[in-house]
């Protein structure tokens, strides 16, 4: 697989759609917001994403409104194909081209959890990375207090590569984060099941 071609130096100006057969991952815009705030102000999903930030609605509006302008990441929604609603959201970010790499992270709605809604569009992202983008590594941290999003992340094709020790300080105890990768060949060798 070739990286160092006209997909990584394009980057993240084009944001695609990418469908499977749960769900269906296309740019997030202003719009979505309303969908998405249940999600942004559940207290478990901030605690499962290390998230300290205050949601407040204006601010998302401005910040989704302008992630399509984005030339070096990557925000979708993520909407369930049965239903057409907007479950939560993927995000490929921190973009290192020199070294063909980025972090991802992923957030999802608390009554799809075990749907595997998370895998595939953990898969739909991986695969646009790898495929369309050119990148080699993808990246990314989950705390020690979420083994079932390291279980989907494990699905997806990640592997542990180290523990960051107390990377998160929340309600006063400090937490581990487990850093996972994601590889261009591994992932080349998973879908061709060679």
């Amino acid at each position: 697989m070739a990286h160092s071609d006209d997909r990584s130096r394009s980057g993240f100006s084009h944001k695609p759609t990418l469908t499977g057969d749960l769900v269906v991952l296309r740019p997030v815009t202003e719009d979505d917001v309303p969908a998405l705030l249940p999600m942004l102000r559940d207290p478990e999903i901030a605690r499962l994403t290390g998230s300290h930030a205050d949601v407040d609605e204006s601010a998302l509006r401005a910040w989704y409104g302008s992630r399509g302008a984005q030339p070096n990441r990557l925000d979708l929604v993520v909407v369930e194909r049965a239903t057409g609603r907007v479950v939560g959201e993927a995000v490929l970010n921190e973009w290192d081209q020199a070294n063909e790499s980025c972090a991802f992270r992923i957030a999802l709605a608390p009554d799809t959890v075990g749907r595997g809604l998370g895998t595939e569009a953990t898969r739909l992202i991986l695969g646009h990375a790898f495929e369309a983008l050119g990148l080699y590594r993808v990246w990314l941290e989950v705390y020690a207090f979420n083994p079932r999003a390291r279980r989907a992340y494990e699905k997806a094709g990640f592997r542990p590569e180290g523990v960051l020790r107390g990377a998160l300080l929340w309600e006063g105890e400090r937490v581990d984060a487990t850093l996972m990768a994601a590889l261009a060949p591994e992932w080349v060798d998973g879908v061709t099941g060679t």
